[in-house]
């Protein structure tokens, strides 16, 4: 589906609404425009579904009303910009996007070089050193994790500045679960690290006799102690890469 078919779905808007709407209309286009093809089609068609309509029309008036919608347009979808759908080898589950100014960048658990790495992230490098050796990287960007074809995906692309959860129950959670859904149907042997409760409950869209899921709690300063620590998951990864033939993820950068 064309990028700009993601809003042609929609009914066109009217008057106000059409002034309203045309930022963030123009937005989402843009950066619709970014994706590979497969990406674009499977976006547009969760978009286009009365669910993802009403997210685009709440998005649209949050803009409109002066919310500071978190990450900036033109960061909303770099997990699935970054890791292009027939790239996905592995996939990570986040909730929503950091909602302190400065911090999300559309990569689940991800900051930008310059950013204090957060407490969820610095568990997961604590783990991954206990797993692979060397040493934690001194920044939280997880870019590098993305192009070699580890989705970074939040369950809600979109929060507001200093409210966390501001955008659940708007939509986000269907389109995400589309597009969880899609990989299974679409792709084979993909591992899925579902890590605390919100994440484990998509286990249910995934199709476990042709994908790997491994699942524990969440890498959260409260959560780490309960499973994640320890849990191997960075290893097994790369174990079950390389009996395939697969290059492993180099986890440190």
């Amino acid at each position: 589906m064309p990028s700009r078919g993601v809003l042609r779905a929609r009914s066109p808007p009217r008057g106000s609404d059409r002034r309203m709407e045309s930022g963030a209309m123009q937005a989402l286009a843009d950066e619709v425009s970014r994706l590979d093809p497969d990406w674009q089609r499977h976006l547009g068609d969760a978009l286009a579904t009365a669910k993802g309509e009403a997210l685009l029309r709440f998005l649209a008036a949050r803009e409109a009303d002066g919310a500071e919608i978190l990450p900036p347009a033109g960061e909303r979808l770099t997990a699935l910009r970054l890791t292009p759908f027939s790239s996905v080898r592995v996939v990570i589950i986040g909730q929503d996007p950091y909602h302190d100014i400065g911090q999300a960048m559309g990569l689940a658990f991800s900051v930008g070089r310059g950013v204090r790495t957060p407490p969820s992230l610095r568990n997961i490098y604590t783990e991954v050193v206990r797993c692979e050796g060397g040493e934690r990287p001194a920044h939280g960007d997880l870019s590098h994790w993305a192009r070699q074809g580890v989705l970074l995906l939040n369950t809600l692309l979109t929060v507001e500045a200093h409210t966390p959860g501001a955008h659940q129950k708007r939509g986000w959670e269907a389109v995400t679960d589309q597009l969880i859904s899609a990989l299974s149907a679409e792709r084979d042997g993909l591992i899925f690290l579902l890590w605390g409760n919100h994440a484990r409950a998509k286990a249910a869209l995934v199709d476990q006799a042709r994908h790997r899921v491994l699942e524990t709690s969440h890498p959260s300063p409260l959560g780490a102690r309960h499973g994640f620590r320890g849990c191997g998951h960075f290893a097994t990864v790369n174990d079950v890469l390389r009996a395939r033939g697969e290059a492993p993820i180099r986890w440190l950068d």
